[in-house]
């Protein structure tokens, strides 16, 4: 494997480490989940082997099945039933959002260069992490300047309609105007995949409001002054990049 992916794989498998890392300090497990901690952790290195293998058979299943299948196996072997669906329930769902979710950007890194795409991967993660970024920071400026009319009061106060749209049209926009440099869309295609990163960034954004409200917290850590932790940054990317590889990979690959 060039050095490159290899080098991007364990960034992205770093990530990954940090995220669910955070987010198991911040929900609420019982004593006997310490055992079985060590084997959700275990899957991290286990997940991204096989993206650094290009195994995409395995890539694909590995936590959604395999994972899902044998860890409340191991739970149930503490012996410890009370809170047994809350903490695996937890635990699983950190690994889809940190481990498995976030892999696909290291995946997406390995689709190669194509005749109307010379930088591949590489530039489909660019153009992807441009227009997430890009999308948290356009919705935030559009509701600031013109936001009246809340969309999720009571999960994410600042989030408007105004700022909603204004942020998916903004990052629209800005697909048309990166997609000939970085990818091998159409220009159809390309609106496409900013309405989709636009949409399913602001759910991400959304949904980890939610769990920090359910944890009474304001910020997930404090790995970044003033910017809050890993999950924090993470928030929309972790739903965005399933969906954009996913459709990348059926339409072009």
């Amino acid at each position: 494997m060039r050095a490159l992916p290899l080098v991007s794989v364990i960034f992205f498998a770093l990530l990954s480490f940090l995220a669910f890392k955070e987010y198991i300090s911040i929900v609420p497990l019982r004593r006997a989940d310490r055992r079985v901690l060590f084997w959700a952790y275990l899957s991290i290195p286990i997940q991204y082997a096989f993206v650094a293998d290009d195994f995409y058979g395995m890539f694909i299943v590995f936590i959604p099945v395999w994972v899902f299948f044998l860890l409340p196996f191991r739970m149930i072997l503490t012996q410890q039933t009370e809170g047994f669906l809350t903490s695996v329930t937890a635990i699983s769902w950190g690994l889809m959002i940190a481990v498995f979710a976030v892999s696909h950007g290291a995946m997406l890194m390995r689709l190669p260069a194509t005749v109307n795409n010379a930088a591949g991967g590489r530039g489909l993660v660019l153009f992807m992490v441009i227009l997430n970024q890009g999308n948290d920071v356009a919705q935030y400026v559009w509701g600031k300047l013109f936001g009246r009319h809340k969309i999720l009061p009571l999960v994410s106060p600042k989030k408007t309609w105004e700022g909603f749209i204004g942020g998916v049209l903004t990052t629209t926009a800005a697909a048309a105007v990166l997609y000939s440099f970085l990818t091998p869309f159409s220009l159809g295609f390309a609106l496409f995949a900013g309405l989709v990163i636009g949409v399913t960034g602001f759910i991400g954004d959304v949904t980890f409001s939610a769990l920090k409200r359910d944890m009474k917290i304001k910020d997930t850590g404090s790995l970044i002054p003033g910017h809050g932790g890993i999950l924090d940054r993470i928030d929309s990317f972790s739903l965005t990049a399933p969906l954009f590889f996913h459709i990348v990979r059926y339409f072009y690959y």
